[in-house]
């Protein structure tokens, strides 16, 4: 670079007053500024042929000196008409090389911004072999040799080891393409359905799985002395025909027959009051679950006035307190609404399920399943009676979490219960109530004949 005239401070020979450290210390600072006057930072320096340089505003950086000294030599340079043009003045011992490196900046930045030659790159899937071809061969070898300035690697669009192997293991277990198609999105139809809960309805059925084990009443008729099986069944089903006779929601039935049993699991009740612990289960369930629930004197006409409204009040709040106020429960009717949307088919099956998770309620051998076992058994049995192919299929099995062959037991014991509510039996409110046209008279369509062979069935 040119050299500077520096301007020395004045008084630099004079000695400091012996004993003053205040003094000493502004020496030291003094010899600090001189240092720093080296580099140009107090006067202007001088340019080519001793004519200063331009003063600016802006702070003189290396790249902006460097600027002003390339603009003066250019101007030199043409004063003095030097043919060689590729001679340089060098004003004040500048260092050639580097003022040629720093001319050499500019037309480096050039390069750099033009447009990127077209690459098509080859991918091998069982190496990690990266091919990378261009119209530019130069450009090819610098790649190739060492990665070029402000060019991305293209070994990063790689497969990884990880995702090469896993993809070799789902070709080795029959994880394919085909049998991932043969999976359909059930919920792609309710997308912009807000009551769907499209975002999360798999996590929410995922805790309804893992909570239905807590809610769920255990065998309770050996520590029943008054009550058997029969008269729970003679109570579900006069249960079901009030339920049908007020229209209430189909979830009101379920959690009545759960708060029953998890009632009676309890606690021992006497064969007297156990229509006024079914009636009391209506009731809270109906207000838990209707916008309009039936009254008490309703509940009480219905039941031919064998209780009175104080009585049913009473047992509703032992009711409660029994189960501690827990009636957020999953039951099979949350179930059965997830699973019959996986089975894809028309009302006649779904009016089938409906009909035989009803009698799977209102009999007692069913209570050592739980509700997702029933739900889907139900499903599976459905299918069965009206010879829908394939049985069973990959959405029902992901959906449900059940293969065929976990299903199988729960499913004959339904269809068992098909079969005789059939025949001759004085249990026929949910027969008489799937025999009427709106419910498609499923319960008049012979039963299952596959799964009673099984079964041993006649």
């Amino acid at each position: 670079m040119a050299s500077r005239q520096v301007i020395l401070p004045k008084n630099r020979g004079e000695a400091p007053i012996p004993g003053a450290v205040k003094q000493k210390n502004m020496l030291a600072e003094k010899k600090n500024r001189r240092a720093l006057g080296d580099i140009g930072n107090v006067v202007a320096a001088c340019g080519v042929n001793g004519k200063p340089l331009p003063q600016v505003s802006r702070p003189v950086t290396r790249s902006f000196c460097a600027q002003l000294l390339a603009n003066a030599q250019a101007a030199a340079a043409e004063k003095n008409k030097v043919v060689n043009g590729n001679a340089a003045i060098v004003a004040d011992g500048a260092l050639p090389d580097k003022r040629a490196a720093l001319d050499r900046k500019p037309a480096q930045k050039k390069d750099i911004t033009k447009s990127k030659p077209e690459e098509i790159i080859e991918i091998s899937p069982d190496t990690d072999e990266v091919r990378v071809k261009e119209k530019h061969p130069q450009l090819h070898a610098e790649k190739m040799g060492e990665k070029s300035v402000g060019m991305p690697s293209s070994r990063k669009q790689a497969p990884t080891l990880t995702s090469t192997l896993t993809a070799r293991s789902q070709a080795a277990h029959g994880l394919n393409d085909k049998q991932k198609e043969d999976i359909v999105d059930i919920d792609a139809a309710d997308v912009n359905n807000d009551l769907a809960v499209v975002e999360y309805v798999e996590e929410l059925y995922s805790y309804y799985k893992s909570a239905e084990n807590e809610s769920r009443p255990h065998d309770y008729m050996d520590s029943q002395p008054e009550i058997n099986e029969k008269m729970r069944a003679i109570l579900i089903d006069w249960l079901i025909q009030v339920h049908y006779k007020f229209e209430l929601s189909p979830e009101t039935l379920y959690l009545t027959i759960n708060i029953l049993d998890r009632y009676l699991s309890a606690t021992t009740a006497s064969r007297r009051e156990l229509q006024l612990v079914g009636v009391s289960a209506m009731l809270i369930a109906s207000k838990y679950e209707e916008i309009w629930a039936p009254e008490v004197n309703d509940l009480v006409g219905i039941s031919d006035n064998t209780y009175s409204n104080r009585q049913v009040l009473v047992m509703e709040k032992r009711i409660l307190g029994k189960l501690e106020w827990n009636l957020t429960v999953p039951t099979p009717y949350v179930f059965l609404v997830r699973f019959i949307k996986a089975s894809m088919t028309d009302s006649d099956v779904e009016n089938m399920v409906y009909f035989l998770a009803e009698l799977g309620m209102m009999n007692y051998a069913t209570l050592v399943y739980c509700p997702s076992v029933i739900a889907a058994s139900a499903v599976y049995a459905a299918r069965c009676t009206l010879n829908k192919t394939p049985l069973w299929n990959e959405t029902l099995k992901k959906h449900t979490g059940f293969s065929e062959s976990q299903l199988i037991d729960c499913a004959k014991l339904l269809v068992s219960f098909h079969s005789a509510a059939a025949a001759e039996n004085k249990l026929k409110g949910i027969y008489r109530k799937y025999t009427s046209m709106d419910r498609k008279a499923v319960a008049l369509l012979p039963p299952a004949k596959s799964l009673l062979a099984a079964a041993g069935c006649p």
